[in-house]
């Protein structure tokens, strides 16, 4: 893992729940990882295989969406904006196999007020804030 992946890491957690509390914040950074662990175990997976590929795989984490409120937000925060240091502190452990899993292996997410396609007839395994997390949900890889 680089810098570059906890920066973009930070960015990804400050654009999907910089208003969550820490642990929707970190359930959020525990998402991308459980991602690239995937992809790690299965091969070359669709999400990619690093932090950064992950999180900016085309409408995956909609902060990154160029159309998105939160993608010129996310691109200009700086350490100037106390929410988006919390974002990096826990993008840091993330990266250095700190911080704890606490959505169950989750790879999905969304928020609660929404019921995506995807999410019907499936089982969440962890709510944590705002958020409903999911660990069920399998894409195939492109090939």
């Amino acid at each position: 893992m680089t810098n570059k992946d906890a920066d973009i890491l930070a960015r990804t957690i400050y654009g999907e729940a910089r208003g969550e509390s820490i642990s929707g914040q970190e359930a959020i950074a525990s998402v991308v990882l459980n991602r690239v662990n995937f992809s790690l175990q299965k091969g070359r997976y669709w999400w990619g295989n690093s932090i950064s590929d992950v999180c900016k795989s085309p409408y995956q984490f909609s902060c990154w969406n160029k159309n998105d409120p939160n993608f010129e937000r996310l691109n200009k925060v700086d350490e100037t904006d106390i929410n988006f240091c919390i974002c990096k502190r826990i993008a840091l452990r993330a990266v250095s196999g700190l911080l704890e899993d606490k959505t169950g292996g989750a790879t999905h997410y969304h928020v609660k007020n929404l019921r995506p396609r995807w999410s019907v007839g499936k089982i969440p395994c962890a709510e944590i804030g705002r958020h409903v997390f999911y660990n069920d949900i399998e894409k195939q890889p492109c090939g």
